[in-house]
């Protein structure tokens, strides 16, 4: 790559350095994003000035091939954004390239999951001798059992179960609806509390949700997320814990033994499965961690 900085390129760093005070660093920065585009379009026989949409696609799918992260390709497509703009404004273009480029989507943070043991301790916490507990109790066991999101758990409604069949139907987003199996304990769970600890907390009310308070109304979210809070004190589980928690860790021990990622996708309800394969990188996770603790060239 040519180390000669273009005159239109210097003429632009004047202009934002003058403008908005940028650091050295910035202009450094700047001034290599642009000499790499610069290096790229001469190879190709073309000029900054004359920069089509398709030349910059070409240039940052070469920058793909080349291991460039999504965040370093929002970061250059930026600078190239300005650059553009400023030689719009400056006359020297009649269209921005840039105009109808897409920013690259950034990686998503990973979803925090408990370890198996952290879960059992959890749904242990609740004081089951009570319909209140009981009820605790069988919110965590189906969340974990099912993988429902905490708005689904909630909105989840007596007509929606079949404990004949095991199954849940759920109104996911979009009005789509899954069916999700229960699963022995889930199940036996869910049989004690409505045998025991919804008829006493109803008290001979009315209510069509399936959780619900001894107010005789259905459990909010907040409700449900200060109970999770409270329970994991008591199991001891020290870190911020939140009830979608208990989903990413239905995601991920499932993944950990060995769960196909496509059922896994069905279970949860995404419409794509790049959202489920972000669990897969938890899983490995904690692969490597159990690997490092119990092999013996760990």
């Amino acid at each position: 790559m040519s180390g000669a900085t273009p005159a239109v390129v210097e003429r632009f760093l004047d202009a934002v350095w003058a403008e908005r005070g940028l650091s050295q660093n910035s202009i450094a920065s700047y001034r290599y994003d642009l000499i790499r585009l610069h290096a790229h379009l001469e190879s190709l026989g073309k000029t900054l000035a004359g920069t089509r949409r398709d030349d910059l696609l070409h240039f940052l799918a070469t920058e793909v091939q080349l291991g460039r992260s999504p965040r370093s390709l929002s970061r250059r497509l930026s600078v190239f954004r300005q650059f553009f703009r400023w030689l719009r404004r400056e006359g020297d273009i009649a269209e921005d390239p840039t105009a109808l480029i897409d920013n690259p989507k950034l990686g998503r943070a990973l979803p925090k999951a408990l370890s198996e043991e952290q879960v059992n301790r959890l749904l242990e916490a609740p004081d089951v001798t009570t319909a209140v507990g009981l009820r605790d109790r069988t919110m965590l066991e189906l969340m974990y059992a099912t993988g429902l999101r905490v708005s689904e758990l909630v909105g989840l409604a007596l007509s929606q179960v079949s404990l004949n069949q095991g199954i849940v139907r759920v109104l996911g987003k979009g009005g789509k609806e899954r069916l999700v199996p229960l699963g022995e304990e889930a199940h036996d769970w869910m049989q004690r509390y409505l045998n025991d600890a919804r008829p006493e907390l109803m008290s001979g009310g009315q209510c069509a949700h399936m959780f619900v308070t001894a107010r005789r109304a259905g459990m909010t979210r907040q409700a449900f997320w200060y109970a999770v809070r409270r329970h994991a004190a008591a199991a001891g589980i020290r870190r911020d814990i939140s009830p979608h928690m208990l989903r990413h860790s239905f995601a991920t021990h499932l993944l950990n033994h060995g769960a196909d990622l496509r059922v896994v996708q069905m279970l949860l309800g995404h419409s794509d499965l790049s959202t489920t394969q972000i669990y897969t990188h938890i899983a490995r996770e904690g692969l490597k961690q159990l690997h490092l603790r119990h092999h013996p060239r760990g």
